[in-house]
């Protein structure tokens, strides 16, 4: 299923950039536009089925391409810069695909690659959304300082105090990785930084398409992970209902995280079976792959410490197999 539909929405956008001719031409918007719309595609994807490897591989391909581009052709100041913010966004989509399919050691290279495009490009908001990927990238690989850092570091640029929504995203980051440290007090004060950046708000401004993912939904979801490493486990549970009210359909990715988290929650509570409902409840193309899948791992592994005599236990562990 996703391979058909990674082809076709690769067709559609272009699936490699056109190889330039033998004469030089002068690039414009029409260029920026269309790998713009190549982006939009990669995002697309992101969204509906998560960092999946041939994702990985066409975001990187179509960055190496757009530079390429730039090295045969000529082009204004302000287009170049344009394109190398283009090349910035589609390594920095490379990037994340490779975290969230716990591809660590290949998403590693990608950062600098990404902040160096950036760079190029002058270009503050990949820079941002670069460091952002670095936190959770260092919070994968157990380095939580780093995870904090880079979170500070994604906090401090400009546009975080020039739009809250982007300050929002920012303070709901670093409380997943104050939670990861154990430190309660600062996790939760950051949630709700991050609630009030939101609430202050303009939702309808317009914003790059890598942006789109984040809304109410999503600072749940980054609230419930902070309160599942605290062991908050009414609050992560309330947290993950609230996620689940208002995500949207096409966030598939997104809804089998919360249904994860929603069963780890409610495990933690107790609630053995709510627990089982909910983690049979994520779909099964969903439930081996990157995070999705590692969540699902650990509640198999705590729901087994638990409660390993339970019916419901057992109907997982063959739900499990089957899948």
């Amino acid at each position: 299923m996703y391979r058909r539909a990674f082809l076709a929405a690769a067709t559609a956008a272009g699936a490699t950039l056109t190889a330039p001719s033998a004469t030089q031409r002068r690039l414009g918007s029409a260029d920026v536009d269309r790998l713009n719309a190549k982006l939009a595609a990669v995002v697309s994807m992101d969204n509906a089925y998560g960092g999946t490897v041939e994702l990985q591989h066409h975001a990187a391909a179509l960055a190496e391409e757009t530079v390429r581009l730039q090295n045969t052709h000529t082009a204004s100041s302000r287009i170049r810069s344009e394109l190398y913010g283009v090349a910035a966004a589609f390594i920095a989509s490379a990037m994340w695909a490779a975290i969230d399919g716990r591809r660590l050691k290949e998403a590693e290279p990608y950062l600098e690659r990404a902040i160096t495009l950036a760079g190029l490009a002058n270009n503050r908001y990949i820079l941002y959304r670069a460091w952002g990927h670095a936190g959770i990238m260092y919070r994968h690989l157990g380095r939580p300082a780093d995870a904090i850092a880079a979170a500070e570091a994604a906090r401090g640029i400009s546009i975080t105090r020039s739009d809250p929504f982007y300050a929002s995203l920012a303070f709901a980051r670093l409380g997943t990785f104050h939670a990861d440290a154990g430190d309660t007090r600062a996790s939760l004060r950051a949630i709700g930084l991050a609630q009030d950046s939101y609430d202050r708000a303009d939702q309808a401004k317009n914003r790059p398409p890598w942006m789109g993912f984040y809304d109410q939904a999503e600072l749940d979801s980054l609230a419930t992970f902070a309160n599942l490493r605290l062991g908050r486990w009414e609050a992560a549970e309330r947290h993950a209902h609230r996620c689940l009210a208002g995500l949207r359909p096409d966030l598939e990715r997104n809804r089998g995280l919360t249904y994860a988290n929603l069963a780890l929650a409610q495990l933690g509570q107790g609630d053995i079976e709510p627990a089982v409902e909910s983690a049979r409840t994520v779909a099964p193309d969903m439930a081996r792959r990157g995070r999705v899948g590692g969540l699902l791992d650990s509640f198999t592994k705590q729901l087994t410490a638990v409660a390993p005599h339970n019916e419901a236990t057992a109907a997982w562990h063959e739900h499990r197999r089957a899948a």
